[in-house]
């Protein structure tokens, strides 16, 4: 079976059906937005094509991309800090995710 417990693999190709996986993740701490959790581990996972699908299933399923984490960030607030991280951010903004202000 493959999904988010599933290491890690460059290069690797992802099914639709391991990419849908990371839909299911459920934050350990009830505290922490599950929307937000979601997208941190499929930012964190997947190279940037999958990344791409995953937010389509993302929307599709009527997920919150504006989600925060305990600090009052949005995914698109942390991934915008990270410099190699440009193509994560485009495709969120491309599919309406927002900065909170001061970000």
């Amino acid at each position: 079976m493959s999904g988010p417990d599933k290491p890690k693999v460059i290069g690797e190709e992802w099914s639709d059906e391991r990419v849908k996986s990371f839909l299911a993740i459920e934050p350990y701490d009830k505290a922490i937005d599950p929307d937000f959790n979601a997208l941190l581990k499929a930012y964190q996972a997947m190279r940037a094509e999958d990344f791409e699908r995953f937010i389509g299933f993302f929307v599709e399923a009527g997920r919150n991309l504006n989600g925060v984490n305990e600090h009052g960030e949005t995914i698109l607030d942390l991934i915008s800090q990270h410099r190699r991280s440009t193509a994560y951010a485009d495709i969120l903004t491309a599919a309406g995710a927002a900065k909170k202000a001061g970000y």
